[in-house]
């Protein structure tokens, strides 16, 4: 198996930095003696994703990566060696988080050129990739899947600052079936072609997940359903058995790994969530039973729904793909909005790559228009539930002290117009600022 090193993109691999201690608004004052470097935001609207308030005039203190205070402007006064930003013309919310990428790939229209697609080359398509969807706010996203452990690299070099790109959780090669949804099946037999996840039987899957983890995964993604972009399989019918998928999810938990399913299916949806996945990704074929058993288990629902409208606009795949990505549309928004309306946990995911980077923030009109959720409930999937699915919620989500400095503005409200979020004006991740056309903003 070809194992893309970091190297290969020439990055030295680095850690993201973890969790300082937090300071309250009164202990950032009574330590400005130290003279630390500040970035103070001064803000005209914040968004609090936790209660929906939307306070005014407030100035959030930024020291290194953290967020260290965040209090009324006036209670902040400015040093002589304070960085000042001016963003009180738009509305200043937490950094957006897409729990479903594929940054290593991009929307291309022949899959005959997956043929093509070498681990280098998906590591260095998705330094491309990885500055559009930063750009586009979303200062964290999971990829979920992607050959060679390119994305591995990838996230590596964003970690060592050699590439500029979203916080991210790779999952490496997703696992399959022989012949399923995540293998490749676009070569004749007398080529043997195998995609580097395929494992069958309970030794193998096992096995796979350690192999896996051992070259620097964050999560496990299993392929538990046929899918609509692969060659000869139907999205509705189950692939990894029950057992299997057990012996999967026992493996990557037992070794501090979430476990994502690709799972149109309502039967793969059952068998994943008996076995103890954390997230459903697509859920299509969503039923009452599902429902049931996803909520008794605590699994999030990741719709990628905006998707499908856009491939069926934009889409010139082969004909037999065209034709499933009917199928399934036309039963999306009918259980989408049975899954939410049922309470299910939900974190926002796109699929992104099926559709051009750097249009993800289109998924929260999908939401909302389709399956009926408030603009709140919409963001609060790709912030705090992002968060949360990804086991990062004291690190990123939300506006909180102590949390990364993930920080993004809008011109106007997101909570009055959910498409607000479609036209980011400010970026900063981490600190770092990488966007900022605030000046243009107007509330």
């Amino acid at each position: 198996m070809l194992v893309v090193k970091v190297s290969l993109i020439a990055f030295a691999v680095s850690s993201v930095a973890y969790l300082t201690t937090p300071l309250t608004a009164q202990q950032a004052s009574a330590s400005s003696s130290a003279q630390v470097h500040r970035i103070l935001l001064r803000t005209g609207h914040l968004v609090d994703v936790h209660s929906g308030q939307e306070p005014a005039d407030r100035t959030i203190v930024v020291e290194g990566d953290r967020i260290v205070a965040i209090a009324a402007t006036n209670s902040i006064p400015p040093r002589p060696d304070d960085e000042k930003i001016d963003l009180r013309s738009v509305t200043v919310l937490p950094g957006l988080i897409d729990v479903h990428t594929h940054l290593t790939e991009d929307a291309e229209q022949d899959p005959y050129q997956e043929l093509l697609n070498t681990p280098v080359k998906q590591a260095l398509t998705g330094a491309k990739n990885a500055k559009i969807t930063l750009e586009a706010g979303f200062t964290t996203v999971r990829n979920v899947g992607a050959g060679g452990y390119s994305d591995v690299a990838l996230r590596d070099a964003v970690n060592a600052g050699g590439i500029e790109g979203p916080h991210m959780q790779v999952s490496g090669p997703p696992l399959s079936i022989t012949g399923g949804h995540c293998d490749n099946d676009l070569l004749p037999f007398e080529y043997h072609a195998t995609a580097d996840g395929v494992a069958d039987g309970i030794d193998a899957v096992r096995r796979k997940v350690r192999e896996n983890i051992k070259y620097g995964v964050d999560l496990i993604k299993v392929c538990a359903t046929g899918g609509v972009f692969s060659k000869g399989d139907d999205p509705q019918a189950s692939q990894y058995t029950l057992e299997e998928l057990k012996a999967i999810v026992e493996e990557a938990h037992r070794l501090g790994r979430k476990v994502a399913a690709h799972a149109h299916g309502a039967q793969g949806i059952l068998w994943a969530t008996q076995a103890g996945v954390d997230s459903i990704e697509h859920g299509t074929y969503l039923n009452q039973e599902n429902i049931a058993a996803m909520r008794e288990h605590g699994t999030y629902f990741v719709a990628t729904a905006y998707h499908y409208g856009w491939v069926l606009q934009y889409g010139h795949y082969p004909a037999a793909s065209m034709a499933k990505e009917r199928q399934v549309a036309a039963v999306k928004k009918r259980t989408g909005k049975m899954g939410i309306d049922a309470g299910l946990k939900v974190a926002l995911g796109t699929d992104a790559a099926t559709y051009p980077h750097g249009l993800n923030a289109r998924e929260f009109a999908t939401y909302v228009d389709d399956f009926g959720m408030t603009p709140l409930a919409a963001l609060q999937s790709g912030t705090i539930n992002g968060a949360d699915l990804m086991g990062w919620s004291d690190r990123t989500g939300a506006l909180d002290i102590g949390k990364w400095a993930d920080i993004i503005a809008v011109s106007g409200d997101p909570l009055q117009d959910i498409t607000q979020l479609q036209h980011v004006v400010f970026v900063m991740k981490g600190g770092v600022i990488y966007k900022n056309e605030a000046q243009q903003g107007r509330r």
